[in-house]
């Protein structure tokens, strides 16, 4: 059984449950670039990775961390956005149009349901976006699109905003030109084969959950 995730040269890593899962911890390892907020970078010291760059506001990092990593520190304070969004920001600035986004959940479960519904606003600025945990795949979907899955994975779909039609193929309960109007509607569903189909009215924007084996690499 293969992974979901295609490689990515650049990874975020967020101050939520660190990594710990054979294929997320296999992405960071293949990442050419990895990008910290400020709040992680010590649990990436403590298991011997160097982050490239480290973006936030720097009230997270111990004073001992910001001194050794002085030279790749990028100070944004703007207290209108969250320190995941300032390191997506920077990532885009920098002219990365992909990035796998890890650690952004576990901990607060405030911070986590905040970094998932941003994928939305990180797909209309980058090519491709995705949110990797040790359990599975969120992927933001603005338009229809045909998914890989295997028999038996747990599908959800999430509707990010109340309107917009959507309609999905090869999942075993049907969704058929419905508007999603609460979070759990779309939820907990299961890929019937290697693919399935999701397809969205102009107006419909959805973030999709694939389960992901943890020996899966």
């Amino acid at each position: 059984m293969k992974s979901m995730v295609r490689p990515y040269k650049c990874v975020i890593v967020a101050n939520g449950s660190f990594p710990s899962s054979p294929v997320a911890l296999e992405m960071m390892e293949k990442a050419s670039v990895i990008v910290a907020c400020d709040g992680a970078v010590e649990a990436l010291h403590a298991r011997g990775y160097s982050p490239d760059a480290i973006v936030g506001d720097m009230d997270s990092i111990p004073h001992l961390l910001r001194h050794l990593y002085a030279d790749r520190i990028y100070v944004e304070e703007d207290q209108e956005e969250n320190d995941l969004t300032k390191a997506v920001h920077y990532v885009q600035d920098s002219g990365e149009k992909d990035v796998l986004i890890l650690g952004a959940t576990g901990l607060r479960e405030d911070h986590t349901l905040g970094n998932i519904s941003l994928l939305a606003d990180y797909a209309l600025w980058m090519d491709h976006v995705e949110m990797l945990t040790d359990y599975g795949l969120f992927t933001p979907l603005l338009k229809s699109s045909v998914l890989k899955s295997w028999p038996g994975q747990q599908i959800s779909i999430f509707a990010i905003y109340p309107e917009g039609e959507i309609t999905v193929e090869k999942l075993r309960y049907p969704i058929t030109n419905r508007v999603l109007t609460s979070w759990w509607q779309g939820s907990l569903n299961e890929a019937l084969e290697d693919t399935f189909t999701i397809h969205l009215s102009p107006q419909a924007r959805v973030i999709i959950f694939r389960e992901i084996k943890k020996d899966c690499l």
